[in-house]
């Protein structure tokens, strides 16, 4: 009986310490917060949900397929007030097939590159960039905001935002949760697709007041 206790104690203890090490210990959230397809520019809410107030060193990162690096015709623009941040195509540099990003973020902060072309609908490499936004650390409120331009024959981008719990530490260890990309810019012809279902319900809709 001792011995089962014993064993169940070091178990607990075993999975708290693998926990403590590599999960987030707190939440950035992103409005938009669903992956959502909109347009460009895309204005952004960032802020923290429960732990992690404040939350230092806010980066954006940036995930993008392909064909929308290929169809870049200008630098990607990141803005908010007092400041803005751009990011050359040629800082877009492919993500391989393990993490993101690949080195400086714990574990738990890290995104796996099979999640994110899961999320943003392709089984080809896909690209990304980091930088630093916003003046300051995150909180609980009031919300920061930043605004992203993108310029690209294919636009399809995802957009996350990482942090970090401590101001002195070297790791990011905090982020938007994987499975809520900050946005999805669609191709035109996927945007059209979206909107005819709309448009003829509308269409109908109209016909039945109508008659």
């Amino acid at each position: 009986m001792r011995k089962t206790l014993l064993t169940m104690i070091c178990l607990v203890l075993f999975v708290f310490a693998i926990s403590s090490v590599s999960a987030p210990t707190g939440t950035v959230r992103i409005d938009p917060t669903l992956p959502l397809m909109i347009g460009s520019p895309a204005d952004f809410e960032v802020w923290v949900q429960g732990a992690g107030d404040p939350t230092f060193d806010p980066h954006i990162l940036l995930v993008m397929t392909e064909e929308c690096k290929l169809g870049l015709a200008d630098d990607v623009v990141v803005t908010w007030d007092g400041g803005s941040l751009t990011i050359l195509i040629d800082d877009f540099v492919e993500a391989g097939d393990k993490y993101v990003p690949m080195i400086g973020a714990t574990n738990g902060a890290r995104y796996t590159v099979a999640s994110l072309k899961d999320h943003i609908g392709t089984e080809d490499p896909v690209f990304i960039a980091m930088g630093s936004i916003l003046e300051g650390p995150l909180h609980n409120s009031p919300r920061a905001a930043f605004t992203v331009t993108i310029n690209s024959t294919s636009p399809r981008m995802l957009v996350y935002v990482m942090g970090k719990m401590d101001a002195a530490c070297d790791l990011f260890d905090t982020r938007v949760p994987p499975t809520i990309p900050g946005f999805v810019v669609p191709e035109v012809g996927t945007l059209l697709l979206t909107l005819a279902p709309l448009g003829a319900f509308g269409l109908y809709a109209f016909k039945r007041r109508r008659s």
